[in-house]
């Protein structure tokens, strides 16, 4: 079944040229990944971050958290280094204030013009972060010794990096621009997985040299197998959270014209029960990096300057406690999914909106008035699904830290048990197959979740 439905997909010429354009467009980003900045000592710089990811210092964890969201890599200082990240965060930003903003919301309201429009400003904006980014990284890098002296202080190679840097994340915009134009899915998303993706095979190798069912110490039958259900279970836990829905049911109307009487069907309003998707980890894992880093400066600073007592132990203690895989800070990184996911909703759930249109559509929720009564049933459905779908984040978010810790599992391993890169994964992989879907039943072909064999209309031939 699943070996024909491919045979169908590269059976259609439309569809097929449209997947070969985005495996050529991420084989590019690919490409582009491997060309180094010059200046910059690229074996001592692989160390230094080798050391940090080892060590779980909070800079450490910040190079990964950039690497994952972003489809670049600070550890190989790439033209493509900063990866796609100040793109989305411009998006982020226009988003947020799109939602406080009148002036950006009569603008949203004004279609396809206004749209462009805040694309235009999210690109300048994005141009803007590249360069402070580029500028701040570029100092810190040189401040570790990882540039070669003769080029730290030659303003020429400032200016060189710094338009390489921002050329790079301009161009990754572009790619996925291109494949959003003339391929299928998400360019952006799409560049996010593949780079993500990518460090599958050094998670298998890792497997794969700590087996050994004769050695206590490392890994046995029982590990493996552990560690494949847990992969399975979880992707399987991510499908269904990211598919599933609340289904409010609406009635429309009845109206008559002439002797005929319209109107009265009945459907249903979906309401997603992770309505955030992967936001509310993404606010949350940026905002934990900054307690792991200001506490193990201060204790840093207190060891360093001799002082004994209340602080250099208070320091320890927080310094120890706010290391990942620690209780308090596992029990604040939930907190702050559950605030980040209730903060989503009320910045994009508009209720009244939602009323207000099924109103003006003639629809009604069965047993409630139009107006008030539905928008406070809708949001109280809303707070309530979100506290379900909150609480599968949160234990999505912690249970790579948990099993690194407890089990002494590779972070680079555990990642792919849970985390928001294998939210990203599940969630992109699925918009591409529901296309791919879309595309194949459009010609009347089964689809990937459709009946055996294919079904051809008569008056429709593949390809057209």
């Amino acid at each position: 079944m699943l070996f024909q439905t491919i045979l169908n997909v590269f059976k259609i010429e439309e569809l097929r040229n449209k997947i070969l354009f985005t495996l050529g467009m991420l084989v590019v980003y690919r490409i582009g990944f491997w060309i180094p900045l010059p200046g910059v000592n690229q074996a001592q710089l692989v160390d230094f971050f080798q050391t940090q990811t080892e060590s779980g210092s909070g800079f450490g964890r910040l190079a990964s958290y950039v690497a994952i969201f972003s489809g670049g890599s600070f550890g190989q200082s790439t033209i493509f280094g900063l990866g796609i990240m100040p793109y989305i965060t411009a998006a982020i930003i226009f988003q947020l204030l799109g939602s406080a903003s009148p002036a950006l919301k009569k603008l949203k309201e004004e279609g396809p013009t206004g749209s462009q429009k805040i694309q235009e400003w999210t690109r300048y904006m994005t141009v803007g972060l590249c360069i402070v980014q580029a500028v701040g990284w570029l100092t810190f890098i040189t401040s570790q010794g990882l540039v070669y002296p003769e080029w730290r202080a030659n303003p020429l190679w400032w200016a060189m990096c710094i338009t390489a840097l921002t050329a790079g994340t301009i161009f990754m915009m572009w790619l996925g621009e291109q494949i959003d134009r003339y391929g299928i899915g998400n360019g952006v998303s799409l560049i996010i997985m593949a780079g993500i993706l990518t460090g599958m095979p050094s998670a298998v190798i890792w497997v794969w040299q700590n087996f050994d069912p004769g050695d206590p110490t490392k890994m046995g039958w029982m590990g493996l197998l552990l560690l494949l259900g847990g992969f399975i279970l979880v992707i399987a836990g991510s499908v269904l959270i990211t598919v599933a829905q609340r289904r409010i049911p609406v009635q429309q109307a009845k109206h008559t014209r002439g002797r005929k009487v319209m109107g009265g069907q009945r459907s249903y309003l979906p309401l997603r029960v992770n309505h955030g998707g992967v936001m509310p980890i993404i606010f949350a894992s940026s905002l934990m990096i900054f307690p792991s880093v200001v506490f193990g400066t201060l204790f840093e600073q207190a060891q360093a300057s001799g002082t004994s007592g209340l602080w250099l132990a208070t320091t320890r203690w927080l310094n120890d406690a706010f290391a990942m895989g620690e209780f308090p800070y596992i029990l604040l990184y939930i907190v702050m999914v559950y605030f980040f996911s209730y903060f989503w909703i009320t910045v994009q759930f508009n209720p009244e909106e939602m009323s207000k249109q099924l109103r003006d559509h003639g629809s009604f929720v069965p047993g409630l008035r139009p107006g008030p009564r539905t928008a406070e049933y809708l949001e109280t459905v809303m707070e309530r699904i979100t506290y379900v779908g909150a609480a599968f984040l949160a234990v999505i978010a912690v249970l790579p830290m948990v099993v690194n810790k407890e089990l002494n599992i590779s972070f680079m391993v555990t990642q792919f048990l849970g985390g928001t890169g294998l939210l990203i994964v599940v969630s992109v992989a699925l918009d591409f197959l529901q296309r791919v879907e879309a595309n194949l039943l459009m010609r009347n072909y089964a689809g990937f979740l459709g009946g055996a064999g294919e079904q051809k209309s008569p008056r429709m031939r593949p390809g057209r």
